[in-house]
């Protein structure tokens, strides 16, 4: 017991002041996000869209996701990060709420695409001013604390929205969450230092021998892989509710019950998981782990018959894979390359969840309106299994080999995972 208090005490000490002003950030935008969680029933429920086109509007999500990860990486190697992160919440924020001015799906597709485009800008300009203000040793520690206060804010979310839409309706869900954009770039330009925002110490300065993250390969791989990754964890959000809603009758209460606990679990868990092993330079491992739990959380879900501690159990697993998989996947995203190309890196880590926003409903909703919920499951668990064995083959070609005779890494720089590669 002392040495789990310890932990959680540790978790929080030594990180930098804008790190917990980013976070705090985050969990006010995240909060308010929950209408994300609920468009699909949106747009089914009470615009009597189909599941297959209530599939193909939110699929515009991740479109606008991707195009807004690469300007936002764009932008981040050019401009101060901290603009472009204050630009992404206001435009966001203002974007949304005109999605009730219309009921045409044309219309809300570009509406949801607009929104997309701004809000994902913010990812990979958030994501260097994480690198900056951490170091390589609390490096997965900022990372966790970001990720604690996203979800926070997702826990509290989803309570909100689901009471909110039992007792009001959808609609009110967009008014909220375009107000806590605007309110999360009122506490960025209120508490961050634009200032520190541009600053560079000597060591971080770019470096003219830097290469463009297209020729780093395995990086590439590593892309296609979280993309993978995510199409599958992103039922959770996408395929998931309608599941549980037009097969199992979960009301939008009991769905959001659902979701909080994984937010909750991840809240509760991580940090001090994260703190456990922030020393390990080897930990592919982990992201293997995590991409497994996917595939297996989602047999035992369509094996449950919508009862209720089956659904939990999902739930918890599931979590397991996020809190395993996604921090070492960031860190490796920030860690590898020089200052000089971490938006563009940060920026196809984005993209990897932007094509990911776009398959998940495409291929979870599509196949289920198409074939059916159980053929969509078969699809899923079969994608993940692929994925888990694509991490695996990462994990050997990334990790540093040791020497039988005296045990010292025999892989050249770039293959070091948990290194600076400056």
């Amino acid at each position: 017991m002392r040495y789990i208090l310890s932990l959680y005490a540790n978790a929080f000490t030594n990180l930098d002041r804008n790190v917990w002003i980013l976070a705090f950030a985050m969990f006010v935008n995240r909060t308010g996000s929950m209408v994300l969680l609920f468009t699909s029933l949106y747009l089914t429920e009470e615009l009597k869209f189909s599941l297959a086109h209530a599939g193909i509007a939110v699929s515009f999500y991740g479109a606008g996701s991707i195009l807004g990860s690469f300007a936002g990486g764009w932008l981040t190697d050019r401009k101060n990060y901290f603009d472009v992160m204050v630009f992404s919440l206001l435009s966001s924020g203002l974007i949304l709420p005109t999605i009730l001015l219309t009921s045409n799906l044309i219309l809300i597709s570009g509406i949801i695409f607009l929104y997309a485009f701004c809000a994902d800008m913010f990812r990979p300009a958030m994501s260097a001013g994480i690198a900056l203000y951490s170091t390589a040793e609390n490096r997965t520690r900022s990372i966790g604390l970001i990720r604690l206060a996203i979800n926070l804010g997702f826990s509290l979310g989803p309570l909100i929205g689901g009471v909110v839409a039992f007792y009001f309706g959808y609609k009110p869900l967009m008014i909220i969450d375009g107000f806590t954009s605007v309110l999360t770039a009122v506490v960025v330009i209120r508490y961050v230092s634009r200032k520190a925002a541009g600053k560079k110490s000597e060591d971080q300065l770019p470096r003219s021998d830097s290469k463009s993250v297209y020729l780093d390969y395995k990086y590439l791989f590593f892309i296609l892989m979280v993309a993978m990754y995510g199409v599958c964890f992103f039922q959770l959000f996408a395929s998931i509710p309608q599941y549980l809603t037009r097969v199992w009758n979960y009301n939008e209460i009991e769905m959001s019950l659902v979701l909080i606990l994984n937010g909750l679990i991840v809240v509760v868990v991580e940090m001090p998981l994260m703190t456990a092993l922030q020393h390990k330079s080897k930990y592919f491992g982990f992201i293997v782990l995590g991409a497994l739990c996917v595939p297996v959380s989602l047999t035992i879900l369509i094996s449950g018959n919508g009862w209720l501690p089956v659904v939990l159990l999902y739930t918890l697993v599931i979590t397991f894979s996020e809190i395993l998989a996604m921090p070492f996947m960031m860190n490796f995203t920030l860690s590898r390359p020089p200052v000089s190309r971490r938006g563009e890196y940060a920026a196809l880590y984005s993209i990897a969840f932007g094509i990911a926003n776009v398959g998940a409903p495409l291929a979870g909703l599509g196949i289920a309106d198409k074939y059916g919920f159980n053929t969509m499951f078969v699809v899923l668990i079969s994608l993940g299994i692929v994925n888990t064995i694509g991490f695996w083959i990462l994990k050997t070609k990334l990790e540093p080999k040791k020497n039988k005779l005296n045990d010292e890494p025999i892989n050249s720089k770039d293959e070091l995972v948990g290194e600076e590669i400056n």
